[in-house]
């Protein structure tokens, strides 16, 4: 989880410092990013969408890191809070990427990988109780 998070940040960070200096993001041969980063919906209430998931991706990593070097139950109840929440917010966003941007952007489907991935892992340990220290 240690692992995703960190990913998470990385790529969140990329595009968040794409959208915040106006440049488009590196798609290479496939073409979506530049449509996707440019539209109306990369950005809540003036804040790009991939800021937002680079703080999600802060705050699990910190609870992955609590969980893995001191079993502290809240870490992973934060992981887990967090990718749970996310998870509407992955469905919105492809949801406009499919049919309303009309655009895929690589970048975006490997954060939504990553958001699946965080909620899984941290859904996983969660349900070894054998594991969890009372918080």
């Amino acid at each position: 989880m240690t692992l995703i998070a960190a990913a998470g940040i990385g790529i969140s960070a990329y595009l968040a410092a794409v959208k915040l200096s106006g440049g488009q993001p590196f798609c290479g041969p496939i073409a979506g990013c530049d449509t996707v980063n440019s539209s109306v919906y990369s950005e809540v209430f003036g804040i790009p969408v991939a800021l937002l998931g680079m703080g999600a991706s802060a705050v699990v990593l910190v609870g992955a890191l609590a969980w893995w070097h001191r079993r502290l139950r809240l870490g992973l109840l934060a992981a887990y809070a967090i990718g749970l929440a996310s998870l509407p917010a992955l469905a919105y966003l492809t949801y406009l990427e499919l049919f309303v941007i009309h655009a895929i952007c690589r970048w975006c489907v490997a954060s939504g990988v990553i958001i699946l991935g965080i909620f899984l892992a941290a859904l996983l340990d969660r349900r070894r109780p054998s594991q969890i220290e009372k918080a």
